[in-house]
Parts: structure tokens; sequence; C-alpha cells
């Protein structure tokens, strides 16, 4: 029989990145044992939102084996953005797609010439990489 806490602790990494973009609509609906998988169900908004969860299932265990994963992609490919107050285009990126230098493709989706010229309330959109 499968250890629910065990499973738990090996796929935290999982739960805590769809937790980390629940201001934009990720949730954890359900995490239990489904036979001897853990099983997670939720919803993450986007696909680039998905991405980052996926890259936490691997970082995990890279064959997820154990893992029975019900994670909905509730909306498109692209995740819009809104650029807050200590925005630049690296920490949107390193939050984003969890590496900063991918800044450049957030920069070119949206006709930035200057990376370093945003304006809190400017409006992004993220693609899916």
């Amino acid at each position: 029989m499968a250890d629910l806490e065990q499973l738990k602790s090996k796929y935290a990494g999982v739960t805590s990145t769809i937790q980390e973009f629940s201001d934009i609509g990720a949730k954890v609906d359900q995490v239990d044992l489904d036979g001897d998988k853990l099983h997670i169900k939720g919803s993450v908004p986007s696909k680039v939102v998905l991405n980052r969860v996926w890259d936490a299932i691997k970082q995990a265990d890279s064959t997820y084996a154990d893992l029975h994963h019900e994670i909905e992609n509730t909306g498109g490919d692209d995740q819009p953005y809104t650029v807050k107050s200590g925005d630049n285009l690296s920490k949107i990126a390193k939050h984003f797609y969890g590496n900063a230098s991918k800044y450049t493709d957030i920069a070119k989706a949206n006709n930035i010439s200057n990376p370093d010229l945003i304006k809190v309330g400017q409006q992004l959109n993220l693609p899916a990489l």
C-alpha cells in the first residue's frame, strides 16, 4: 500500500507550484490516493502555467509512475499578465517560465523594443513556449 504522506512530500513541489499561481486562478482541488498512486486534481489558467506544473512533476520524478494527475487548463495557451510595481521582464519570466532569460520571448511577443521600459499597469501576453 502506498504511503499518502510520503507521496505528498515527494510531489509537494507540484502542489506548491499550482498554489503559487492561485492569484490568477490556479487551484488544487484534491490530493489523495488512487490505488498506489498519488492523485492530484486541480486547474490552471493557461498552458504557460501548466508547463510550470509539468516542470515540477518532472523535477519530482521524471517517470512520475506513482502519480495520477488531472490538471485541467481552463484557459488558452497564453497567459495575460498586468505589470505590478517592482516587476521587470526577467522577474516575470522567472516566475512564469522558471528562467529569467526568457524575458526576450516576452518582449518579442509584446513588441517591446526596450525590455527595461515596462510600466505598472501595462498588459502583457505571456506566450506558451
